[in-house]
C-alpha cells in the first residue's frame, strides 16, 4: 500500500466494528491497551471510511437535527424565548 487513502479502501465493515469496539473499550480484542496515537489513528480512519462508505445518516456522530428532543433528554433540554434587547 502507498497511500492512506489505499488503506482506507481495504478495510472491511467488520474491521471498522473491531477498530470501533477498541477505541470505546480502550483496549483491543485481545486485552493489550489501545495508547493515544493509536486511538487517534484508529478515529480517524473510521472517520474517514465512513465519509467514503456510508451515508452521512450512518456516519460516527450524526445527529438528527429535524427531530425534536423528547423522552428524558426532551426533559432536560428545555426551550426558552430569550429577550436580547
Amino acid at each position: 500500500m502507498n497511500s492512506v487513502d489505499e488503506l482506507i479502501q481495504s478495510l472491511s465493515p467488520e474491521l471498522i466494528q473491531h477498530l470501533k469496539r477498541a477505541v470505546e473499550l480502550g483496549k483491543f480484542l485481545d486485552g493489550s491497551v489501545v495508547d493515544s496515537k493509536q486511538k487517534e489513528l484508529m478515529l480517524e480512519a473510521i472517520l474517514r471510511y465512513e465519509a467514503e462508505y456510508l451515508s452521512e445518516s450512518e456516519r460516527t456522530g450524526y445527529i438528527d437535527s429535524s427531530r425534536k428532543a423528547s423522552g428524558v433528554l426532551g426533559n432536560l433540554i428545555k426551550t426558552r424565548k430569550i429577550n436580547y434587547d
